[in-house]
Formats: C-alpha cells, structure tokens, sequence
C-alpha cells in the first residue's frame, strides 16, 4: 500500500499540541505541567436505575453479568437496556469478529486507524499525545458503535523479556499514570468507557493462567498500584480488567483484598470489574469478591460461572438477590454515564474513523516516539548531497504490524512501511536498491509456542539465507547509504507468551555486521516494542534510531526523522540492559517463577535498581537523543523549606544551543541519602516536554506536590512522608543529571 499523503512541516510537526483538558495556561516562553481530570461517575440516575432493576426477573439481571457474544454482555431488550458493546484496542478499534467464535466477521465497514503502541506512546513523554491518543481512539469507538474500550494496559514492564512489552508504557509507575490519566481521559471524553487493564501484578505472559504472584505490601502500592490509583481517582475510570494470575494465593476475579478493600474501598472505584477471557474460576465467590462481569472464550456462554451456575446459586439461596442487584446497578450506572440508553442518549457523541484527521493523530505521536539512541558525526539527518542511491536493507522495512501475533490487532486500511515512507519522502533521483536480506522463519516443530502461555516465545529459525545475504551486501555496496530496518515484529513479540532471550531473531545480528563491513554510511534502525541485545551494533554503527510498532503512519513519521523533516524527541520508556541477567528480575533469578513467582527485587524495578546497584545500562531510562543540543540554566525552586502539604514548584531554563529547533524532555528525579528506610537511588517524580527553537531558552516549571515524595509505611498502613532534606535532580535521562536542587520537608 503506498499512500502518499501531506505531511506536516517541520515547524508545524514540532508545534501541535494538544490543550485540551487544560487548566494551565502556556507560552512560547513557558511551559508547565497540564492537569487532566475525568468526569466521575454520578447519582443523578439512580432512581431510574432502581426502577429498572425493580423490574427485571433473575434470569434478566444474571444476563448482564456475563458475556452473550464474544465482546457483549447482556441486555434487556424488553426494558431498552442495551448489551454492553466491547472492542480490543491497544492499537485501536479491533475488527468485528463472529459473535460465537474468533473467526473474522468479513464485515467491509470495519476498518480503523492503527494507532502506534503503548510502548510508542510513554516514549513520547508527552500527557497531551496520550490525551490525542485516547480522544481520536474513542472517535473511532463511537463511529464503531462500541461501549467500552479494553484499553489502556499499564501494566509496569517488569522483564525486558515480556510479551506485552510493547503494549504495556513503561517500567516506572509515574510515568505510567501520567500517561494513563489523560489518555483514559480523553477516550471517555466521547461517551466511552475505559477498561483499564490487568489489575494488577500481571507481568509476565509465562504461566498467566495459574501463576501465584508474591509481591511485598510496600512493593505493591509503590511500583504496582500507583497507575491504576490514578486512573480511578483522578481519570475516573469508568472500568477495570482482572488479571489472569494469582495474587497472594487468591486468583485476581476473585481477589477481595484487591477487588473490594483497594479498588473500592479505599480507591472509590464506582464503576463495573470485567474479568479478562476466561479468568473467572468460581460463581458466588467471584461475585462476593468484586467481580461485576464474567467474558470468555467459546464454550456456549450459559455455561460461565456467571451464567447458568449463577441462577443455580440464587435459587438455592447461596447469593442473595441483593448481591445480584448491586452488580447490575454498577452495570447500568456506566451504560447511563456514557450515554447509551435513557433520553440522553440522542446527545451521544457520534464519532468519526479512519479518517485524514486521525491519520494525522497517529502522525503526531509516531513522530515524537521514535527515540535517537545514537548519532556520531551527525551521521543523521541524512544529508541528500551528492547521495544517488540509498540501500534499504531488512524485512522489517516492509513488515506489517497492524495484525500478527496473538494478541488485539487492527483491520487498517492504511499502514505505511519503512519503504514506503522513504519512497513517499526521497525525491525523485535518489535510487532505492531494496534486498529483503533475512528471512523472518520460525522453526514448524515449534510453531504451536504462539500462544501457549506456559512456554516462552515462538522459536526462530536464525540460520541468514546465503542468496538473501549476498544481495543485502551487493545493494550496501553499489549504494551511498545503507539503512538496515532490523528488529522484531508482532508475531515475535505477542501475548500469550515471553520471549527465550534478548538476542535479536533470524540472524540479523549477523546480516548488520557484514552489510557494516561494506558501507560504513549505514544506519541502523530497530522496529520494536522491547529491548535487545544490541550493544555490538550500537558500537560498530554511527546511527541507531529506535522506532515502535508505530501506527498507520509509523513510515511517514520514521522517514521525516531520518530526513530530518522531524526532530527526533522520544525517550526510552525503559532501560535497555546490556544482558538480560542486568535486569533485576533476572540478576535476582526470579521470573519467571514456577506455581509461584517472587518479585526478589522488590521496589527496585528498572532503572531503580541499575541506578542503586550502580550497573550501567546500555541506554538508560529516560534516553534519546537530539538533532540539536540544550542546556538547562537557573534551576530553583520557589522556597526552600514546605510542609506536608504543599507543592514544590521548580523551574528551570532549557536552551536551545544548536542550530535546529527542536523538543526536550526535562525530567526531575528525587533521592534522600540519609533516609531511615531502603529507597532507591532517585525516583522519577515529575517530567516535561517543551519545544524550544534555535537560539532560544523556555522557561520550564514542574509542580511536584510534596505527597508524592512519600513511602508507603506497612505498619502504619499509609503512605508517610519522611522529614529531612531531598535533592531533585534535573536532566534529560536518569543518567544525564544537569542540575540538582535540595529543598527540606517539615
């Protein structure tokens, strides 16, 4: 598919943002922290609700409780109660499948936008893409007639190894909920509910089913928790997915410390829990724990615990109708907050899809993902002087990620490749001399792994094809740059499996190494949601540049970076190691565990525990690098002492001192040397991303209210803020420190 569309100035690519949702108001001289806040979930209809219920018999209320197709839950046509309509949609609107099955619907109207993926979205380091996120996506619900959104995953990345890595943002909890908040925000903005998924502690794909995970109370609520607290208590949420696995010996859709105590209780969470596929293992326990809808795979759906088991149960008064009650008014309360039935209806949002606007939205985030990791000699952008003929090298240039794996996809008319992107973007008289150069195979003996969760990843056939290699080579030679598009791919990188190691799959290590012996004008470009190993490549090459499973536009938005057209500003979401056995829950030899699995590293996730153990990672968190260079200047904060209850406001001048505008991320980490309790060496606490033009400075401001500064104290059983003296430190990664501030807390 090659479409060739408009694409955005440089000057009007780095300048969108969106200001929805904001109360802060900004200048070109300043930029500040936006705050996005969902609508809660009101009581206005409550009457109404209670009248419906009063009329509804046993078999009508336990309807709703549980799947009636694939991706609905039950109505009641009689009383104008609509099923509950859900879609997938980690990249957007999933296609209509078959109501009884997997299958396809063969339906022609239900193509959508591909949006790039959570692991695209957190490198943005940017609130307001994640708000164009959410509110384009649920656009595209709407014109799809869909309720609930089974979206956002925020799961923290645990292991560079997991299958959903690329779904999943990140391996720090605040940014996780700062990018979660006003994605979630903007998606129910148009009348759809979010259904924030998989609470909680779901960090592996190995042994999904059954695995028991042990995670230490302090560990839970710092680095598990703190995302989806955020999504109900500040984006209001109007849904939640349970998990799979097991916490603490109980599984998670029937977990009442989690469901009811936490989410509820203590979180306020007003909204409807629906179980992920076939999660659900009792009836009346599920139900009394927390649990409001049961969804699954095919067996005939008056078979679910939550079907016919269920009117066994009432009728044998082993629940209460009372119960029963309280879960379809959780059910209609969300069906009236978005509008689907009642007189409100008629003024629902409508919704658009696959549309030039939403293609442009995709743009946008796809452009501010793609992280620079290296550029010697200013190797990029590529200057198109003297150049005839570029190599594109690698069957990741035309490899398609819309589709594939195991998990969610999208039907998308439009998924522009590497290839194609150059092809849309080179002028005319530069020469394209395109070799596939690996083939991308996977062992037939194997090929039942995909989707077997008790095993790790599909398995690679890794052997280069010599007639593939000799053309990659011949094309690097004759040409005056190479680009080799290396990586992995959304059938390598899937749910419902982890992947064996780190290695980059199908021998390509071994392809870049001969095409870098032959053209030392080559770039190396890594399509992927996950780390590799790839510190040999990264020393041997002048240009490494990360980009994700990055959308509709993912093509366009690449060949802009590359040209230059687009000033790379993402930042890795992650920290890539340089082994596996770096990471802590490999160095602490602890997934993936067997029944159960211990999380040994405790609060020590990602960076925290390089930063802490002083390993030093091949790139760290926080990452990316520029086509221009800035300093940061006059760092304060506004006093130097606060009480419990106050927010720091720090600011700080970025300088633009190239030649080029461009966006930087400012990021402030805090630590506190002499504290009486085991913290990690710094802490991500507050992040902003400005555009500065050349020559230039903004003035940058972060609010950090003093709360966030807290632990959380096990015996007293709150989150308690030390007294004594902390450093903030400012930087563009969690290892390039510019500036560092010490303020004291009462």
């Amino acid at each position: 598919m090659k479409n060739k569309i408009l694409y955005l100035s440089a000057a009007l690519a780095f300048a969108v943002f969106t200001s929805c949702k904001s109360d802060v108001k900004t200048t070109d001289s300043e930029t500040a922290e936006k705050e996005y806040k969902g609508k809660e979930i009101g009581s206005e209809f409550d009457a109404e609700i209670d009248k419906l219920v009063s009329q509804m018999t046993l078999e009508e209320k336990i309807g709703m409780l549980h799947g009636n197709s694939m991706f609905t839950s039950g109505g009641v046509k009689r009383l104008g109660i609509p099923e509950l309509k859900m879609a997938d949609g980690p990249l957007g609107v999933r296609e209509e499948i078959s109501r009884d099955n997997w299958a396809p619907a063969g339906l022609t109207n239900d193509f959508a936008t591909y949006y790039p993926a959570g692991g695209g979205l957190a490198a943005t380091w940017n609130a307001d893409m994640a708000y164009t996120f959410g509110n384009s996506l649920g656009q595209e619900m709407r014109a799809r007639d869909k309720d609930m959104l089974l979206s956002p995953a925020i799961n923290i990345v645990r292991t560079p190894l997991g299958g959903r890595t690329y779904e999943y943002m990140s391996e720090d909890p605040f940014l996780n909920k700062k990018i979660a908040v006003p994605l979630i925000v903007g998606l129910q903005d148009n009348d759809v509910m979010a259904c924030v998924k998989h609470y909680a502690a779901n960090n592996q794909e190995t042994n999904r089913d059954f695995v028991d995970v042990q995670i230490d109370e302090r560990t839970l609520r710092e680095i598990y928790l703190p995302a989806f607290e955020a999504s109900i208590k500040e984006a209001h949420a109007y849904s939640v997915m349970g998990a799979y696995n097991k916490f603490r010996g109980e599984y998670l859709c029937e977990n009442d410390y989690m469901l009811n105590k936490i989410l509820r209780d203590e979180w306020g969470f007003k909204g409807v829990v629906v179980s992920d596929w076939a999660a659900v293992h009792s009836t009346v326990k599920s139900l009394n724990s927390g649990l409001d809808i049961e969804m699954g795979t095919p067996k005939p759906f008056n078979e679910f615990f939550l079907a016919d088991k269920l009117i066994a149960a009432a009728k044998n008064k082993e629940i209460s109708e009372a119960e029963l009650d309280k879960h379809v008014k959780r059910i209609l309360r969300t069906l009236f907050q978005v509008k689907a039935m009642g007189s409100q209806s008629k003024d629902r949002a409508k919704g658009s899809i696959a549309t030039e606007a939403h293609y442009q939205d995709a743009y946008k985030i796809a452009a501010e993902a793609i992280v620079l990791l290296k550029n010697e000699n200013n190797a990029l952008p590529l200057k198109l002087d003297g150049v005839k003929s570029i190599a594109v090298i690698g069957n990741n240039a035309t490899k398609k990620n819309a589709l594939g794996g195991f998990g969610a996809g999208v039907k998308t008319k439009r998924e522009v490749t590497p290839l194609e992107g150059l092809k849309n973007r080179l002028p005319s008289s530069v020469k394209i001399n395109y070799a596939e150069g690996y083939l991308e195979r996977y062992d037939e003996k194997n090929k039942g792994n995909l989707g077997n969760i008790t095993s790790n990843g599909p398995v690679t056939i890794n052997q280069l094809d010599p007639a593939k290699v000799l053309e990659a080579v011949e094309a690097a030679k004759k040409s005056d740059v190479a680009i080799i598009f290396a990586g992995s791919n959304r059938d390598y990188e899937t749910e419902a499996s982890d992947r064996r190691n780190l290695k980059l799959p199908f021998g390509q290590e071994e392809l870049i190494q001969k095409v870098l012996a032959v053209n030392p004008r080559t770039i190396v470009v890594f399509v992927a949601g996950a780390p590799f190993e790839i510190e040999n490549i990264s020393k041997k090459s002048s240009a490494v540049v990360w980009t994700w499973f990055n959308g509709s536009e993912g093509g366009n938005a690449l060949a802009d970076v590359l040209l230059g057209k687009v000033n790379p500003s993402g930042k890795l979401p992650w920290t890539m190691p340089k082994n596996i056995m770096d990471s802590p829950a490999h160095a602490t030899n602890s997934f993936p565990g067997g029944k159960t699995v211990n999380y040994a590293e405790g609060i020590l996730v990602g960076y925290r525990w390089f930063d802490t153990k002083n390993i030093a990672p091949l790139f760290p968190f926080g990452y990316g690098l520029s086509y221009t260079t800035f300093g940061f200047e006059n760092a304060k904060t506004d006093k130097t002492s606060y009480a419990q209850d106050e927010t720091i406001t720090v600011s700080v001048d970025v300088k633009n001192t190239g030649k080029v505008d461009g966006k930087e991320v400012v990021q402030l980490y805090s630590s506190k040397s002499d504290s009486k309790i085991t913290r990690a060496a710094q802490e991500l606490k507050g992040f902003q991303k400005t555009l500065v033009k050349s020559g230039s400075s903004n003035t940058v401001t972060i609010k950090v209210p003093v709360k966030e500064l807290a632990y959380y104290d096990v015996t007293a059983k709150k989150w308690t803020v030390e007294p004594g003296k902390y450093t903030l430190k400012l930087g563009n990664s969690s290892r390039d420190i510019k500036n560092e501030l010490v303020v004291t807390i009462k």
